[in-house]
């Protein structure tokens, strides 16, 4: 059985580049520990940890044990300590303050958790070496260790934290759906040499995404009534759906529309019954200006098929709006 942990510092939202560690982990492994790496007080941030395991939630990733918090094992990190000194091979152990340091900690939990396989970023091969001699040093067999390469953007460095969809929290913030960036990250498995980051196949995932979803899924993701979501399909992400929700669901402000022959024209369709689809397709063999029908409808130029705007509307509702511009 391979048994790895992901093991993030509570630093808030996950940087893509550890949530491909987080995918390959749970890809690569048959029991996975969550593990949470704050030996270093300077680094974690509040509300840290929640913002990480949110983030790992709506990936839809799990684990099996965890998460367990290094500086809960101080105890034991130090007890470990005692036979091997504060120093080891030129390298802190232990802190003059008392606390055990990331190399003690990691390489301890490791060893009473079983760890078989180290999955990680190859930013943490340089400590491969050092790990394998502690693991000795603690009479224990070293994991193997696979390391994988890193997400690096446009300027061939590793990617920054600031750049655009860099976190996870980002990409949810700009309405990407989970399934979207757990796809494409595993996609890339455990890529052996650095991969540059690909946002616009993301995007491209999205759509896929939410073409995917059942109705009731994207209705509840969107936050819309269910008759709504016809209207919702063609959204690139979940963002721009709630915005073709709110332009159905909030009345546009009434104002003097050009054009009034297609909006009698449509309200004369509208009134004897004739099928969204239909009527869509009368208005444009007419010459009917469908840029104005949308906008009396939505306030908006631009946005899902016309004709499933006026599907999701009731009629008593879109013939207020249409008499409201005439």
């Amino acid at each position: 059985m391979k048994r790895v942990r992901f093991a993030p510092s509570p630093t808030g939202s996950l940087h893509v580049g550890n949530a491909l560690s987080a995918v390959a982990n749970r890809a690569f492994g048959d029991w996975l520990l969550l593990r949470i790496d704050d030996t270093d007080p300077a680094r974690n941030v509040p509300a840290g940890e929640e913002a990480l395991l949110s983030d790992l939630e709506w990936l839809g990733l799990d684990w099996d044990e965890g998460p367990v918090r290094q500086s809960e094992r101080r105890e034991r990190h130090l007890e470990a300590a005692e036979g091997l000194g504060a120093r080891f091979d030129g390298t802190t152990l232990v802190r003059e303050d008392g606390t055990p340091t990331y190399h003690l900690a990691s390489v301890v939990d490791d060893v009473d958790f079983e760890i078989t396989h180290v999955v990680r970023g190859n930013d943490h091969r340089p400590n491969e070496a050092l790990h394998r001699r502690l693991f000795e040093a603690l009479g224990a067999k070293p994991p193997e260790f696979v390391h994988h390469g890193l997400i690096l953007g446009e300027d061939g460095k590793k990617l920054s934290k600031r750049a655009a969809g860099a976190t996870v929290g980002s990409l949810r913030e700009a309405g990407i759906p989970g399934e979207a960036v757990r796809r494409y990250l595993e996609e890339l498995g455990v890529p052996k040499h650095d991969v540059h980051y690909d946002l616009p196949r993301i995007r491209r995932l999205a759509i896929e995404s939410i073409g995917a979803m059942s109705d009731q899924v994207l209705a509840e993701r969107v936050g819309a009534p269910p008759q709504l979501v016809p209207a919702l399909r063609g959204a690139r992400d979940l963002n721009e759906a709630r915005d073709y929700a709110r332009a159905i669901l909030e009345p546009p402000a009434p104002a003097p529309a050009d054009s009034p022959e297609t909006l009698e024209r449509f309200r004369e369709l509208l009134s004897n019954g004739s099928d969204p689809r239909e009527l869509v397709r009368e208005l444009k063999a007419v010459g009917g200006n469908l840029r104005t029908l949308r906008r009396v409808l939505t306030g908006a130029d631009r946005g899902p098929e016309l004709w499933t705007v006026i599907a999701a509307l009731p009629r008593e509702e879109a013939l207020r709006r249409i008499d409201a511009a005439l």
